[in-house]
């Protein structure tokens, strides 16, 4: 048992010749007893039981085991310093977004940059680059260039493998991704939402061990039965924490915590992975099985080189004033302390290199013009679920005049979705979305899974148009328009990053969806939920650059009925 609340001595930590004493928090054991840990150069050399010590907890540090750093707008060194005073001393990462965009170049940006701080950054080969072949993105991934980026001493694992029906088909190429990672003996991440029965064992036969869509109980525990490991998320856009819990208790070896996409404003103000234990805390889940899947589960699942608060592993841990409140006082990294509550980051911040791809030619507002073509007389809408990743399809019967152009209509919540290609400069592919709430202008975003084209949602094509535009004009980032007013943030790293640390970004990301909701958006995240809207492997009805996209048949739609 833990007490609810710990008061801090004077002197917290007592550090004599590379000594560190506390609440030891021995998760292999499942007790917490008070002790002391030596430490010489990076490593814990000692772990001693006393018979007193500081009223504080000493344990392993905290592992994402799946994050797009992308995702979070920033490069991985300004995301190390986000969520080191989090507790946070590693991550299992995916560098899909930008290998979308700028392929194998993209990858080795993300090593380099994360090279620079003292963090414990685990990089995957992304494995669907792109995603499908049914979209425009700025790069391919082919077998090839996996086999490559898997002899990368920086490459811990191939990534989550997005096309399952190509899988399940045992694609050629997709099999010889596979076979390059089981020779090097490393792990294969899944992405199969709501795959089941038959069709799952084939994915899963094939060499895949985890997944971190499962959006329902009775989906993991399937999965779990047939071999899986399930990292259950709590992002931004998609939280599946409250639904799969039970699988603490039930499952407590086959869990993992993760975040998968998650903005800096919300790291800033609640937390990161130490939020997901503070929810679970609150919930009634048990401590150690909650602290082991954020710890000891994706270290031993990846076979990562981290320290786990035993001897001759390498000094990883922080240092706790509250387990219930899980309030960080000091994050170690290798023996070296990176973060004390009192001075806060402890290493320095370096110049971010830029590097994109990005068109050049604007977009018009007649090529944002639609006409229903005779004969038809309803069109398929997409419909959102806020904090969901799945979208529903839905069919609308809109009203227009003579000339037969369709236009978004605010009453019935109906608005134009438009994702143009942002690597050369083609026409727009014009959608509509129903459940955004916008009531006046446009949102915009070059952040837009998998390919990263330019998507847009508005309720006129002159704000969409502007919108547009303006991205364009900044090679990448996010805006949204209302009337004359124009709140921007500049993502000049490949159209997905800023060179701004976490609580610039995190400040200007924050009015951004203010204005959104003066603009009439009720979504909790409404920019993460757009970039999800022409994401072609999530079900069920998507836009890409192409066209509308069924997911549920892997193949396009047509528009109208």
């Amino acid at each position: 048992m833990f007490h609810v609340e710990h008061k801090l001595k004077s002197v917290f930590v007592k550090m004599d010749n590379k000594i560190i004493k506390g609440q030891i928090v021995d998760l292999f054991a499942r007790e917490i007893y008070p002790g002391q840990i030596e430490i010489a150069n990076g490593i814990i050399i000692n772990v001693v039981r006393c018979s007193t010590a500081p009223d504080v907890f000493i344990m392993p540090g905290l592992i994402d085991s799946h994050v797009h750093i992308e995702s979070s707008m920033l490069t991985p060194s300004r995301f190390a310093r986000m969520v080191v005073p989090h507790g946070t001393i590693g991550a299992v990462t995916d560098p899909h977004e930008i290998a979308n965009v700028l392929g194998r170049e993209g990858v080795q940006f993300m090593i380099d940059d994360g090279k620079k701080v003292p963090f414990k950054f685990f990089f995957g080969a992304p494995s669907c680059v792109p995603a499908t072949p049914f979209e425009t993105s700025g790069a391919s991934l082919n077998a090839i260039d996996i086999d490559i980026l898997l002899n990368n001493e920086d490459i811990y694992f191939l990534s989550e493998m997005m096309n399952f029906p190509g899988v399940i088909q045992r694609d050629n190429e997709i099999m010889a991704k596979l076979s390059a990672a089981k020779r090097k003996g490393l792990k294969i991440d899944g992405h199969a939402p709501g795959l089941r029965g038959k069709l799952l064992e084939k994915y899963i036969e094939a060499g895949i061990g985890t997944d971190h869509e499962c959006a329902s109980l009775d989906e993991a525990l399937e999965k779990i039965s047939l071999g899986m490991k399930i990292q259950i998320r709590e992002g931004s856009a998609a939280r599946n924490f409250q639904n799969l819990s039970p699988l603490f208790k039930l499952h407590p070896e086959a869990v993992m915590l993760c975040t998968d996409d998650s903005h800096p404003d919300e790291i800033l103000t609640h937390g990161h992975i130490n939020r997901i234990i503070k929810k679970g805390v609150s919930s009634g889940v048990g401590l150690f099985d909650l602290l082991k899947a954020a710890t000891i589960n994706p270290v031993m699942h990846y076979n990562l080189p981290v320290g786990l608060l035993r001897q001759n592993d390498t000094a990883d841990f922080i240092v706790l004033s509250s387990l219930e409140n899980f309030t960080v006082e000091q994050t170690y990294i290798n023996g070296t302390c990176v973060y004390n509550r009192t001075e806060g980051i402890l290493f320095p911040i370096k110049k971010v290199n830029t590097i994109n791809a990005f068109r050049d030619q604007q977009v018009q507002i007649n090529q944002l013009e639609i006409k229903m073509p005779d004969g038809f007389n309803k069109v398929k809408v997409i419909e959102v679920e806020d904090g969901e990743l799945l979208t529903n399809g839905i069919t609308w019967s809109p009203t227009f005049g003579a000339d037969r152009i369709i236009k978004p209509e605010v009453t019935d919540d109906v608005l134009k979705l438009v994702v143009v290609n942002r690597y050369s400069n083609e026409l727009p592919a014009i959608g509509f979305v129903r459940k955004i709430g916008l009531k006046t202008g446009a949102l915009a975003s070059s952040v837009a899974h998998d390919s990263h084209n330019i998507i847009a949602v508005g309720v006129d094509d002159f704000s969409i148009a502007k919108a547009i535009n303006k991205l364009i004009e900044t090679k990448g980032g996010i805006v949204a328009i209302n009337n004359n007013n124009v709140t921007v943030l500049e993502l000049p790293v490949a159209g997905l990053m800023s060179t701004l640390e976490g609580e610039g970004v995190a400040a200007i990301y924050q009015k951004l969806n203010y204005e959104a909701a003066q603009m009439g958006t009720t979504l909790k995240a409404p920019f993460m939920t757009l970039s999800f809207l022409s994401l072609l492997v999530i079900p069920s009805l998507k836009l890409g650059d192409k066209g509308l996209f069924d997911v549920n048949t892997f193949s396009f739609t047509s528009l109208f009925e």
